[in-house]
Parts: C-alpha cells; structure tokens; sequence
C-alpha cells in the first residue's frame, strides 16, 4: 500500500540519497503513521470501554502515543531538512534526533499513567466483559502492527533513517503487548481463572512502553552526545584510503555525526616524506573527493609525511612495538619520527591506548619509556596518547 502512496506523491521516489526525496519519505511515513495507528486508537478504545478491559484501554492508550511520536517524527524530518544558516553552519539535521527526544518523553509518560491506572484497577476491580469482536479486533491489530515493523524496517535501510528504525522495533514490541493482551482476553473470556489477570496484563503492557520509552530515548541520545564508531564503517573508511597507491598508513580517524547522512570525517594518511609535497597534496585531494562521493560525507585528510628509507627508523619502530606489546597486547602505536634536536636523538609516536588498559597514563608512558630506553639509552622519548577509534 505505502509503495503505491509513494509512487504518486514522491517524484523520483527511488532517489533515496536525494534530500528532498529523503524528507518525502519522512512526511509520507509520518501521515500513514498517523492514520494505521489513530485508526487502532479508536478501535481499541472503543472495545475497552465496551469491555470495561484495563489492558486493552493500556493498548490503545499506546497507538495513541504512537499516533503522536508520529506527528513529532514529521515535524522533525522537516526542522532537519532547514538549510545551513549563519548560526548553524552544518545545518539542521540534528532535529532528527531531538524529534527522537520528544517521542521518548511522551512513551515514558504514557507508560507512567498506564501503570497508574493498571494498579488503580486491581485495588478497584470491575467486572469485564469480553466477546468475539474484542479478540478480533486484537488480531487484527497485531497484523497490523507487523505490517507497520516490516514497513518502518525496509525503509529505515533505504533513506538511512534512525527515527524509522526507533518505529519499526516500537511496532514489533508493539506486537508483543497486544499479543499480551490477546491472551488476557480469551482467558477472561473463558472464564479460567478468577485472577485479576486482565489488571496484571495492563501493568505488563505499561511496563513493556515504558521499557520501549528507555530504549527510544538511549537510541536517541547517543548520536547527540557521541556514540562510537562503528567497525565496518572504520574499516571500510581505512580500506578504501590504504588502497590508493603511497597510502603507509592511516590512524586519528574522527568522525562527527550532525545528523543523518551529514557526517563530517576527518584523518590522518601516512604518506612517503621523501616525494614531491605537491604531488602529495594533489592524491590526498583525490582521495578526499574519492570519499566523499562514496560515503555522502564532507572528509578532511591531514598528510603524515614518514621516512621510508631510515633503517635506524624501521629498526626503532619494531623495538617500540615490541616493547609496548609486552605491556598491553593491544597497545599500538602509528606516526613514528626520528628527530635530533640540541645533539639528542627525539623519538615521537602516538600511542592508543584502549579503553580496558588498566594502567594510567602516567604509569604506561614511564613503563614503556623506561623499556624503551634499555634498547636505546641514547634516546628520548616523546610520546603522545590517543584514544581508540572504536
């Protein structure tokens, strides 16, 4: 159905990179959103208060807020699609998330009061009357709660979207508590049990959108305080600069995230110190646009010249290594220099620490150092510690 939507108000609806096609995307999803889960809102509604049910009026209360993050979803894809201005020179993007922010609030809230509620009816019990057309409807809605993950899923891949995926686990877990609910229905509909069994159903339902609200709002928050990279994209990134030819090596690998499909990228690339500095300059551009075209990103490369032809340099790389391994095995250690200042021999490296080493900063540089200086007295050592890429 929504293939159909999109093909008679998208134009060029298959150009999922292009941003106005993008935003189309997100304002369509949105409103059909709105319009599957308003229309469960009112179903539910309507057979919980025939039903008298805690739990299904939980239900609907939940594809009500639905309806809304779906409202917030839209205002955020077009706040995001704003273009650059004076005060926010890498745009908009981020609305995104904030959007995100906002949907998350509104589902713990959601899951607060239905808790509320939920307990309420357990201290007051009302008589429930359940029939064939409340299963029905229940059914019915988890059919289309699946539809709307599978929906949500395949388009969050195709327009890169974060905010779609959020909806497509929202929906499945969705799924999950009218399935609950379901079971709670037929049981009272049976008459099993005496059990207060539809109250517990709804404070299983609440707990479960208030847990979806937990998970939403860490989804959300991540890429605003800065989340770590992803490997593939690392390896990807390093695979693609060490395959031009003169690339030693590649380390100090950043990356900004200003929203989706808006990263900013920046690297170091070891190269020859020995070749013409403009010729340098002209393969690092290349790369740099090589990048960019490839990974829809802006990408800044700062060149490390390397002496390649110093023996005493390659012998001196394989010490620290070696010695640096015998410390942590998954210490290592890029942009080595050999550097005579004042009639001293200077060694300068970069060491990466990772996040588990146990040693600080201090206790690592004097251990290494001292290592070090057994090998090659006559050196001194100046070393900087960098942080992982991942």
């Amino acid at each position: 159905m929504f293939s159909i939507l999109a093909k008679v108000f998208i134009k060029n609806h298959r150009e999922y990179k292009n941003p106005q096609v993008r935003l189309q995307y997100g304002i369509l999803s949105g409103a059909y959103g709105i319009f599957l889960n308003t229309l469960l809102f009112l179903l539910k509604l309507l057979i919980g208060i025939f039903s008298r049910s805690i739990a299904i009026m939980a239900d609907a209360m939940n594809n009500l807020s639905d309806a809304a993050s779906s409202v917030i979803t839209i205002l955020g894809f077009k706040f995001s699609s704003k273009k650059p201005d004076k005060d926010h020179p890498f745009g908009h993007a981020r609305f995104e998330y904030i959007a995100g922010l906002f949907v998350s609030f509104l589902i713990l809230i959601m899951g607060i009061e239905l808790l509320k509620s939920s307990i309420e009816s357990i201290v007051n019990p009302k008589q429930i009357q359940f029939s064939p057309l409340t299963i029905f409807v229940l059914i019915f809605s988890i059919f289309v709660k699946l539809y709307m993950y599978f929906f949500y899923h395949s388009l969050s891949k195709k327009i890169n979207s974060s905010s779609m995926e959020a909806a497509a686990k929202d929906s499945l877990s969705d799924t999950v508590s009218t399935l609950v609910v379901l079971i709670s229905a037929i049981l009272s509909f049976a008459n099993f049990t005496n059990f207060p069994i539809d109250s517990v159903c709804g404070i299983l339902v609440s707990l479960f959108i208030f847990k979806n609200g937990i998970d939403s709002l860490n989804e959300t928050m991540q890429p605003l305080l800065g989340k770590p990279l992803e490997k593939e994209f690392v390896e990807k990134i390093q695979n693609e600069v060490l395959s031009f030819d003169g690339v030693q090596g590649v380390h100090d690998l950043i990356v900004h995230d200003y929203g989706p499909n808006k990263l900013i990228v920046s690297l170091h690339a070891e190269v020859d110190g020995s070749k013409n500095v403009f010729e340098i300059h002209e393969k690092i551009d290349t790369i740099e646009k090589h990048l960019e075209q490839k990974f829809n990103c802006t990408v800044t490369i700062h060149m490390d010249p390397v002496d390649l032809k110093s023996k005493e340099l390659k012998v001196l790389k394989q010490i620290v290594q070696t010695e640096a391994k015998k410390i942590d095995a998954t210490l290592t250690i890029h942009d080595l220099r050999l550097v005579k200042l004042e009639n001293k021999n200077h060694v300068f490296f970069d060491l990466v620490k990772p996040h588990e080493c146990r040693l600080s900063d201090e206790e690592l540089l004097q251990t290494l150092i001292c290592q070090i200086n057994k090998k090659r007295p006559n050196y001194f050592c100046v070393i900087k510690i960098d942080q992982p890429l991942l």
